[in-house]
Order: structure tokens, then C-alpha cells, then sequence
């Protein structure tokens, strides 16, 4: 496997912007009452999509860490097909897929007009946030091949 630049070391300024940029999503989340766990399974639904190893591992032990369970995490990836997510949990995974597959085209109408409909205004902006910053790191991740080892 060819070596790759390590992103976060050669250009650690930007670094620490996207470190910055994390926290300040985190802060919007908490003050839209989102918890710190769900918060957790929205990136990691992002960086299965995104086939982040790396960011997949890190946001299942940190779910897992702030109480989220173990039925929730490993049903994730088929959300759709469960009863285990609130509707507003399913909008807020709906507009993270949806933001996290934009190269496939725009958020559609359908998936914004569920999150008015069950999300408020704080809330859609903090998740608009946080898909932003995952997907962010999902690409400085994958780009820099960050090692996932046992």
C-alpha cells in the first residue's frame, strides 16, 4: 500500500481549524438538545456511508461510551427497517445521509420538509453542522489512510 501524507501533520494550522470547527458543532448540538450519544450515531452513520474504518470505530465506542446501546449501534446501518428511532431521530438521520450523499445530488424536499416537520430550526442548523464536520473528517481520514489496526 503506497504511504500517504498524513494530513493532520503536514498541514497542522488546518488541523486545528477542523478541531475548532468539530467543537464549535458539538456546542450547537448540545444547545439544541441533541444528546451527546445520538450525536455519536449521526457521525457514525455518516462515516459508514463514507466507509471511514476509522471514524467508524471511534464513533462506536464513543455511542456505546455515552450510553447509547449496543441494538442501536449495530442496527444503524439499516435504520429504515427498525422501530428503535424516534421520528425526530429518523428526520436527523435522514438529513445526515442525505447531506453526507450530496455528490448524488441536493437534499431533496422530501427529506428537508421531514426535519421542519420534526426538527426545530436549532436542531436542523447543528445537524446541518455536524454532517458538515464529519464529513469533513471522514475525507481527511480515508485521504490519509489513518490506520485501523487490532
Amino acid at each position: 500500500m503506497t504511504e500517504r501524507i498524513n494530513l493532520g501533520k503536514s498541514g497542522p494550522a488546518l488541523y486545528q481549524k477542523v478541531i475548532e470547527l468539530d467543537r464549535l458543532a458539538s456546542e450547537a448540538l448540545i444547545n439544541a438538545g441533541i444528546t451527546e450519544g445520538f450525536s455519536h450515531l449521526l457521525r457514525l452513520r455518516a462515516s459508514q456511508i463514507n466507509q471511514c474504518a476509522f471514524c467508524i470505530r471511534l464513533h462506536t465506542q464513543d455511542a456505546l461510551a455515552c450510553g447509547e446501546s449496543g441494538d442501536r449501534v449495530a442496527v444503524l446501518t439499516a435504520w429504515k427497517e427498525t422501530e428503535y428511532f424516534s421520528p425526530k431521530e429518523q428526520a436527523a438521520l435522514e438529513l445526515v445521509e442525505a447531506i453526507t450523499l450530496i455528490s448524488v445530488g441536493q437534499v431533496p424536499d422530501a427529506v428537508y420538509k421531514q426535519a421542519i416537520e420534526n426538527l426545530s430550526k436549532e436542531e436542523i442548523s447543528a445537524i446541518e453542522w455536524l454532517a458538515v464536520v464529519i464529513n469533513t473528517w471522514n475525507r481527511i481520514a480515508v485521504s490519509s489512510r489513518y490506520p485501523v489496526k487490532t
